[in-house]
């Protein structure tokens, strides 16, 4: 039992969760649980965040945000399981799959980062760079058609571990709430987690919660992306070497590491090079120079991406089966 739910209930949701989003994409409706988070975060933000006050007072107020924000988000998540469990088991266990599949984003990244493959392949650059745009943070205006397919690339291998590993982790410890907890958390360090003027204090520790919260997650999906390597034909040695060497090079303890082990896999280079808000920055290369990046690698990281979502939830679920038969 986990929150009071049965572990076979989160067997099953984590099944359905994962089938929905596969077949589906992200469920598009307004009462979406991470665009109301994101809502309340937001709104927090506004009464709360005063670039006025001293640096200890903005980290404590991002504090606040996050305590706020995650916990009504979990809170409600569990309400909403409990109130639907009191109309029977079939209710509960739909809210529960309905939750899970909130918190995944395989096919949305796959459609997403393919729509800037079809307007390369296209040879329509700037209808690549407005593509790219909607799923990086960097600067795109200027990119090269080989800097547009890096940015899929990398924004397709990190968040193969942020938003596919990682949330699918968190639901088979802890179910739905977990995922929804995770998702929270993950959101508002995409809200707040800049280290610029404006959220330089007040995004400290979503930012340094995030890192908390993947760093198992972010290892699991060298594991995974490297036993997937060998089942889409890629070189897992190379993703698993790659992301040893090159894992920790960036700031962040993890984002390294699933794009490292991705250029490793499909034998090319990714960062270098990059552009916030136009400030030019250099970030540590990770994989070897072995040979130009190309469009093609767009669809070969979707496929790794594919490989090792299915790898991982397949693993999971199976050992959520052995706890529940077992345990």
């Amino acid at each position: 039992m986990i929150f009071g739910f049965d572990s076979c209930d989160i067997l099953l949701a984590l099944l359905l969760g994962v089938l929905l989003d596969f077949l589906f994409g992200d469920p598009r409706f307004a009462l979406h649980p991470v665009r109301l988070m994101g809502r309340l975060a937001a709104a927090l933000e506004k009464h709360l965040r005063k670039p006025e006050d001293p640096p200890a007072r903005q980290t404590a107020k991002g504090l606040l945000t996050h305590i706020i924000t995650a916990g009504t988000s979990a809170g409600c998540a569990f309400a909403l399981i409990w109130l639907a469990g009191l109309a029977g088991r079939l209710p509960r266990l739909a809210v529960m799959a309905l939750l899970t599949w909130s918190t995944l984003s395989a096919k949305d990244l796959r459609d997403e980062s393919m729509r800037v493959y079809r307007a390369l392949r296209e040879n329509d650059l700037p209808a690549a760079r407005r593509a790219v745009s909607m799923i990086v943070g960097r600067d795109t205006d200027a990119l090269s058609s080989e800097g547009v397919a890096r940015a899929a690339v990398e924004t397709i291998a990190e968040n193969t571990s942020d938003g596919e590993i990682a949330p699918l982790f968190y639901l088979f410890v802890f179910g739905p709430v977990g995922g929804i907890y995770f998702k929270a958390v993950n959101t508002m360090d995409s809200m707040f987690g800049y280290k610029n003027e404006k959220y330089l204090h007040f995004g400290r520790i979503p930012a340094k919660l995030d890192d908390f919260f993947g760093l198992i997650p972010s290892r699991l999906t060298v594991l995974f992306m490297t036993a997937a390597s060998l089942l889409c034909g890629y070189d897992a040695a190379g993703a698993w070497k790659t992301a040893l060497r090159d894992g920790r090079k960036h700031e962040s303890p993890n984002s390294a590491l699933s794009e490292a082990a991705c250029a490793g896999a499909l034998h090319v280079q990714l960062a270098g090079p990059i552009s916030y808000g136009g400030i030019r920055r250099m970030k540590p290369y990770l994989g070897d120079d072995l040979r130009p990046l190309e469009t093609e690698d767009i669809r070969r990281a979707n496929r790794l991406m594919y490989g090792t979502s299915l790898l991982a939830a397949a693993v999971f679920m199976l050992l959520r089966l052995l706890i529940y038969l077992y345990l």
